[in-house]
């Protein structure tokens, strides 16, 4: 079954990393679907239904952003909260359409990666920050993997540095 790559990026034509991750797995129709959440729903009415069958659809989805903030993008946030609906997502009796779904985050950062540690410059690992999502997805019963981060993005704004992720990012979504 193919892979669902829920890429949140708002502003895709001045992304280099999340463009050439993009570009990279639309090269795969077999294997992925790609699911550009700020093209699709650039005035950011997102279709509940329509987001919730295609979900339903996959049993592997990843969420793919840059990292800003400390956060995800407005859009990603919103899609959380419209999307995992009660009855659906979760419930006392009913729900759970998430149940046992491989859900992993894919994220690209500005700073490089022992900024994210108790001694780095932010104080806190990437694991600690992303723990909301974490709990999010435990809460619908969906299982967790550990993310995907491709560090650095201040230093090496390149195509040459965003190449290099690709064989990386792709090993990730295999193992997923």
């Amino acid at each position: 079954m193919k892979t669902l790559v829920i890429v949140i990026h708002p502003d895709m034509q001045k992304s280099v990393i999340n463009k050439k991750w993009m570009q990279t797995l639309q090269q795969h129709p077999d294997r992925y679907t790609v699911h550009p959440l700020y093209e699709v729903y650039p005035d950011g009415k997102i279709d509940v239904a329509a987001e919730q069958q295609l979900i339903e659809q996959h049993d592997k989805i990843v969420f793919q952003f840059p990292f800003y903030w400390f956060n995800c993008p407005p859009l990603f946030k919103q899609w959380l909260d419209e999307v995992l609906t009660h009855g659906w997502a979760y419930g006392s009796k009913s729900g759970f359409k998430m149940k046992g779904k491989k859900i992993a985050l894919a994220i690209s950062l500005g700073s490089d990666e022992p900024d994210y540690s108790a001694g780095g410059k932010y104080n806190y690992t990437l694991d600690e920050l992303l723990r909301p999502f974490e709990l999010s997805f435990d809460y619908v019963k969906a299982n967790y993997r550990p993310p995907f981060a491709w560090y650095g993005m201040e230093h090496n704004v390149t195509d040459e540095w965003a190449e290099k992720s690709v064989p990386a990012y792709l090993e990730f979504l295999e193992a997923l």
